[in-house]
């Protein structure tokens, strides 16, 4: 069986979370700079099988797309274009830096761990492949 593959999309840094083999756990990758991702993504799909790619979904409260949807849009179509192999399905991720920072916070890491919003991206990464999954069973 091949992986999914998470994107948190971010105008600067793209958290990544992927499952293992039997899409059963899902856990945080890395993080990328936004300009490199195509580049990581063909790295990676060298050596590693992906079945599907997540890509973040922002939602107002009331559902309405969020400001950031618009630098996704641009995002998505190149990934699909890249990898047309690869189908791509987008997850709601309200919330998710908020978890993350939260379980940031409750795994006992030090304030100025806190602050790498890095480690946030790609835990938010994590929620909403974990999400996706937790629906999928």
């Amino acid at each position: 069986m091949a992986r999914i593959l998470a994107i948190d999309y971010g105008k600067k840094r793209i958290g990544i979370a992927v499952t293992d083999e039997l899409q059963l756990i899902a856990s945080g990758l890395t993080t990328v700079p936004t300009s490199e991702i195509f580049d990581f993504l063909a790295s990676y799909l060298t050596t590693e099988k992906v079945a599907l790619f997540l890509v973040g979904e922002p939602k107002q409260m009331d559902y309405t797309a969020s400001e950031s949807e618009e630098l996704i849009i641009p995002f998505l179509k190149k990934l699909k274009e890249v990898f047309p192999e690869i189908p791509v399905e987008r997850v709601d991720e309200r919330f998710t830096s908020k978890m993350a920072f939260q379980t940031m916070i409750d795994s006992g890491l030090k304030k100025k761990q806190r602050q790498n919003k890095a480690l946030i991206d790609e835990i938010s990464a994590t929620i909403i492949l974990q999400s996706y999954l937790s629906r999928k069973i």
